[in-house]
């Protein structure tokens, strides 16, 4: 397993992999999507997926003396890792909005979403999606990506979609307070997103793991 997580790292991975993750610096715009970070991290790993394919990476991870689901666990690690790493940028610079910020009129004037534990539970959630959808779906075919990130995509926009209507809906308004009111109920939703966001990779990586068993190379 360590070799072929080094083999991810230096050898599989896109260099965009590494510079999407600056996509969670995204945290600190106002007025704009901020959600759509995730989503670029994702697209970033995705092209780690791609390098995979074109350079028929999976054909020779499952040549050497390894099993198929150490292959599928080093991905689904690979994934998981770089998901954390913007994650938690994404989680300081929150706490940097609101503390040090909490009163700068562009957060405080904000139509859209702002950085509070709700938006890092929704973060996950999109990972979740990304796991479940895309890189499991990947192992459908060990090739395909087109369509595995298409699903991703189209759940990424729903989910980023119903973030941003939450604040707006009656009663809901104190979700989107840049000093965090109701932070007992976001870190509850956050929490509860951590969780399945563990369950949800580890079902990914258990349903990418049989579907890979069955490929004929």
């Amino acid at each position: 397993m360590k070799h072929l997580l080094n083999k991810e790292w230096r050898l599989a991975a896109s260099p965009l992999s590494y510079i999407f993750l600056i996509a969670a610096l995204m945290t600190m715009l106002p007025g704009y999507p901020i959600l759509v970070g995730a989503f670029f991290i994702c697209f970033g790993i995705f092209h780690s997926f791609q390098n995979t394919r074109e350079t028929n990476d999976t054909l020779y991870s499952a040549l050497l003396p390894v099993s198929r689901e150490d292959i599928v666990r080093a991905k689904f690690l690979f994934t998981a890792v770089l998901q954390m790493i913007g994650f938690a940028i994404a989680s300081i610079l929150t706490a940097v909005r609101m503390t040090l910020l909490s009163t700068a009129l562009p957060y405080v004037n904000n139509a859209m979403m702002n950085a509070t534990p709700l938006y890092l539970a929704f973060m996950l959630i999109i990972f979740c999606a990304f796991n479940l959808l895309f890189v499991g779906g990947f192992f459908k075919t060990a090739y395909k990506i087109g369509l595995p990130f298409l699903a991703f995509g189209i759940a990424a926009l729903l989910l980023i979609s119903l973030a941003e209507t939450l604040h707006h809906l009656p009663g809901l308004a104190f979700l989107n307070a840049p000093a965090g009111e109701g932070l007992a109920l976001q870190f509850g939703l956050l929490a509860a997103a951590a969780v399945l966001y563990i369950l949800a990779t580890i079902l990914a990586c258990h349903i990418a793991k049989i579907r890979f068993a069955r490929l004929d190379l």
